[in-house]
């Protein structure tokens, strides 16, 4: 292929076609309607941990939840790309929901694992929006890539028996199933097991924790003997993790990048009407270079973000390199942002009634979910034999 033939398979990779703009254009008018920050901070003081009435809504009206779930499970078919842009528009509002810890991530795993039953069970629930999912794989020391998982899983007959404590568990005290990584008591040394854990099951206990970031709840699972069924068993229980991960990082990204888009867009919006000394603020060259700083932050993660999506929806050769990438560059991209964002706007950026304190502690909450940009540049590193 030529060079010019290569840039224009890149750029055919990171752009979008008119279908899927117009998919932009529904979850945006969608979630504008469903989904403003004054009905986020309305949840923030109520007990409801998300906003059940707009997870069906997205679920029946846009289909979102089976967009990418194959259609013998009662998905629509579609692919990473389609779901990169949901997940943009859904950081672009803070969404309130349990949809990148079932959606994205369980559903991954469970298409990515062995058992078909479970899919089969699973999935449809998934795309109908009826069941809630999570991994559950990270303990207490904060390890996100869970290299010696304490929890212990031995057989039961057909099943298993899992016990121990799993930290940093997206959305567990709603989730209806929990993909649990265990060693295997007696096995091998390293072996693990992914297992899928129904939280009706006796010994299942979850707690949610205390976060910076309000609008994504976190728990600390314990379980104590509950039965599971095993999704992967030794090597292949590390690669369908490793493989999820991978896909998590790059819809956390995906998530990141419209965050950090709409809070570029509120830091110019205000400097453009805030007027010091008869001017506004915007005219200021120190003002505008921190705006230009923003967008070249942006247009890198965008960039980053979409390049990831492609490698996942094309199972590309380099999919853990870009997604490592995307992780590092969209993290710091958008705490960055965030925090110009709050310096533009001056003292009503540190006010509670202004929304910049929630994007920045998305942001910043973000940056250590599914391991922080240090964790991916190690593994960047490891991966191109530096």
């Amino acid at each position: 292929m030529t060079l010019a033939g290569k840039h224009k398979e890149t750029a055919m990779r990171l752009g979008f076609t008119a279908e899927q703009e117009e998919l932009r254009t529904g979850v945006r008018r969608l979630l504008t309607e469903h989904a403003s920050t004054d009905r986020l901070r309305a949840e923030l003081e109520s007990e409801e941990p998300y906003d059940a009435g707009l997870w069906k809504l997205m679920a029946e009206s846009l289909g979102l939840h089976a967009m990418a779930i194959p259609e013998e499970y009662g998905g629509a078919g579609y692919g990473f790309r389609e779901q990169s842009v949901v997940l943009e528009e859904m950081g672009r509002v803070l969404l309130r929901s349990p949809y990148l810890s079932t959606v994205v991530v369980a559903a991954n795993a469970l298409l990515l694992g062995d058992d078909e039953e479970l899919r089969r069970e699973w999935l449809p629930r998934i795309a109908a929006g009826d069941a809630i999912a999570s991994l559950a794989h990270v303990e207490a020391d904060g390890d996100w890539r869970a290299t010696r998982p304490r929890a212990s899983a031995v057989r039961d007959g057909e099943g298993w028996r899992v016990t121990g404590t799993k930290s940093f568990v997206l959305d567990g005290v709603q989730a209806d199933l929990l993909l649990v990584l265990a060693s295997v008591a007696g096995g091998e040394e390293g072996e693990t097991v992914l297992l899928a854990v129904d939280t009706r099951e006796a010994g299942v206990v979850a707690e949610d924790v205390p976060v910076l970031d309000m609008t994504r709840r976190l728990a600390t699972v314990t379980f104590a003997g509950a039965r599971g069924r095993a999704v992967a068993l030794g090597a292949r229980a590390r690669q369908v993790l490793d493989a999820t991960l991978g896909i998590a990082a790059a819809g956390l990204a995906c998530e990141q990048v419209g965050g950090a888009a709409r809070s570029l867009e509120v830091a110019v919006e205000y400097a453009k009407v805030r007027e010091q000394f008869g001017v506004p603020i915007g005219s200021f060259q120190a003002i505008k270079f921190k705006c230009a700083d923003m967008l070249l932050d942006l247009e890198a993660a965008r960039s980053a973000a979409y390049y990831a999506a492609a490698a996942v929806a094309d199972d590309a050769a380099d999919l853990p390199v870009a997604t490592s990438v995307a992780k590092a560059v969209c993290s710091d991209a958008y705490t960055a942002i965030t925090g110009e964002m709050i310096q533009v706007l001056g003292g009503i950026g540190y006010t509670w009634e202004h929304d910049a304190h929630l994007y920045f502690k998305r942001a910043k909450a973000s940056q250590h979910l599914f391991g922080d940009s240090d964790l991916h540049r190690e593994q960047l590193a490891v991966r191109v034999g530096v």
